[in-house]
């Protein structure tokens, strides 16, 4: 499974939210300390709005908030509004395929889902904050091919 650019940049600006909690952050400002241009951070901010988990306020202090506390969000929640689905095969996703009960790869791929999608709900950007506590999304000591 390979997580998108959207999925990326649409989780570094909610962590970006995660960690700035003080009131509404201005896009201009979540693009720029996250180098993501804000015609896109827009475009992931209705997204994540549709899915009710950032909220915004219009006017001279206005920007995005998140609408919950972080440690009620989960970073599947995240993706699947940023996504859509998370299933690394069409198989093991909400349609199913129709072939798997005889499938000799279903339970291959369905047990990867049922672990991945244990991290993604099992974690939260309060969790992600705290994983990456005096750092900032963009500077890691990971490698970058990690990213």
């Amino acid at each position: 499974m390979k997580l998108s650019t959207r999925s990326r940049y649409g989780l570094r600006a909610v962590y970006d939210l995660a960690l700035n909690r003080d009131g509404p952050v201005a896009v201009k400002v979540i693009a720029q300390r996250q180098d993501i241009s804000e015609a896109y951070l827009e475009q992931l901010f209705a997204s994540l709005k549709r899915a009710k988990l950032v909220k915004s306020l219009r006017g001279a202090q206005g920007g995005y908030q998140l609408a919950r506390p972080p440690e009620e969000i989960s970073i599947g929640e995240v993706l699947r509004a940023l996504e859509g689905s998370t299933s690394i095969a069409d198989c093991v996703g909400h349609e199913g395929c129709g072939n798997s009960c005889t499938c000799p790869s279903h339970p291959v791929f369905a047990q990867i889902q049922r672990a991945i999608d244990q991290v993604l709900d099992g974690m939260t950007l309060k969790d992600m904050v705290e994983q990456n506590q005096g750092g900032s999304a963009k500077t890691t000591d990971q490698d970058p091919e990690e990213h």
